[in-house]
């Protein structure tokens, strides 16, 4: 079963279960894979929506929640950051599980010595790297500044 009709089957299953959350959340999902479609089938190179795509679409829209969500906390917005959660919770059930700070670190330190990276000159190669290597289940957003932290000392 694909990504796609996964997503699918859960948001026909919400609508049975009137599930408001579940369902505008599964709408918004839908709508970003109807837009790749359209996208993929128009210009140059022709192509059917597939899972990476489909995944680059999730991890958009859960940086967004996490935005959102690093807002409505800092402005005591609870009643909107418990929509933005629920929203992020269920987007981050179709990736892989994100790996934990100090896994991250651990990987991020294992990865510079691997290269042999001595500055921050060397971040996009390190960078590199870890998207080659944990794309799925490393959060970049954490990455980036530990990252910058670990090759300025």
């Amino acid at each position: 079963m694909t990504l796609k009709e996964k997503i699918e089957t859960n948001y026909k299953n919400s609508l049975k279960s009137k599930n408001k959350v579940e369902i505008s959340t599964y709408r918004l999902i839908l709508s970003g894979i109807k837009d790749i479609d359209i996208i993929n089938r128009s210009g140059s190179d022709i192509k059917e929506t597939d899972d990476e795509d489909i995944k680059k679409l999730l991890k958009k829209m859960i940086k967004q929640r996490t935005e959102s969500i690093d807002i409505y906390k800092k402005n005591d917005r609870m009643d909107l950051l418990e929509v933005e959660q629920n929203e992020f919770d269920l987007l981050s059930s179709f990736l892989p599980q994100q790996l934990n700070d100090e896994e991250t670190k651990k990987i991020c330190i294992d990865t510079i010595s691997k290269l042999g990276a001595a500055s921050i000159k060397d971040m996009g190669k390190v960078m590199s790297e870890l998207k080659k290597s944990y794309p799925d289940n490393l959060d970049f957003a954490k990455a980036g500044p530990l990252l910058k932290e670990l090759l300025n000392k």
